[in-house]
């Protein structure tokens, strides 16, 4: 019994980091309202992933063709619109970035992507995309309230525009972007739907099978309470 409750301790604490990471480390984390079922948020977030990340940042778990399959889109479409170096419509979403030299760029190699929103949560990336801001003390230049210290540049910036950051923690609200506030928020949004959609394409089809497993768990219940009272009468 000793072993037993050390043993659940211990797993208890082994957790307590985990949910913490998970969570944000305790910065506030802004929601990220992502809809699953709006394609064209999806398409949106889709382009902008291929545009600005791909460069650096694999997908390496997903194929094209599913993507296009998922999203509504055509395979000569996305050919077109999708596909800029040759790639086969099976192909992974794949970059010719080479680790080595990337590591010795960026401090460490860009992590693949593919199943960030499982690892991190939507949230955080949705306000990690949003929380850059000039830091001179960095290699690139910028740091990021959700991710101290990260060693990547805010390859957004032409979007955002320059936030900085006051004596007090505060960011200031973004300038010189392309975008105004609100439409990099839809951005940083569409993004993150994306980026959810890949850590787990079937999800849509995962929930709405749980609802008939659930129908039939409780149509099955009916007909087995049927049955007990049918063998139970005669003992009654």
């Amino acid at each position: 019994m000793k072993k037993f409750i050390r043993a659940f301790t211990f797993g208890i604490f082994a957790l307590v980091p985990m949910l913490t990471f998970a969570a944000g480390g305790g910065v506030h984390l802004d929601k990220a309202g992502n809809d699953l079922t709006d394609k064209e948020s999806l398409k949106n977030g889709f382009e902008s992933y291929i545009n600005y990340c791909l460069g650096c940042h694999q997908l390496q778990y997903q194929r094209y063709g599913r993507t296009f399959a998922d999203l509504g889109i055509s395979d000569a479409d996305g050919v077109a619109n999708f596909m800029y170096t040759g790639e086969k419509v099976g192909d992974h979403i794949t970059n010719t970035m080479p680790a080595k030299e990337a590591a010795k760029w960026f401090g460490s190699a860009p992590p693949d992507l593919t199943l960030e929103a499982r690892l991190r949560n939507p949230d955080w990336i949705y306000t990690y995309l949003r929380s850059f801001y000039v830091d001179p003390n960095r290699p690139f230049g910028v740091n990021n309230t959700v991710f101290k210290d990260v060693g990547m540049p805010h390859v957004l910036q032409s979007l955002q525009g320059v936030r900085k950051m006051d004596e007090q923690g505060n960011l200031s609200e973004a300038t010189g972007g392309s975008m105004t506030a609100e439409e990099y928020d839809v951005f940083a949004r569409d993004l993150t739907n994306f980026l959810e959609y890949t850590a787990e394409p079937s999800k849509l089809d995962r929930q709405a099978m749980g609802y008939w497993v659930i129908g039939f768990l409780f149509i099955f219940l009916i007909f087995a309470y049927l049955l007990k009272v049918e063998y139970w009468k005669d003992v009654h």
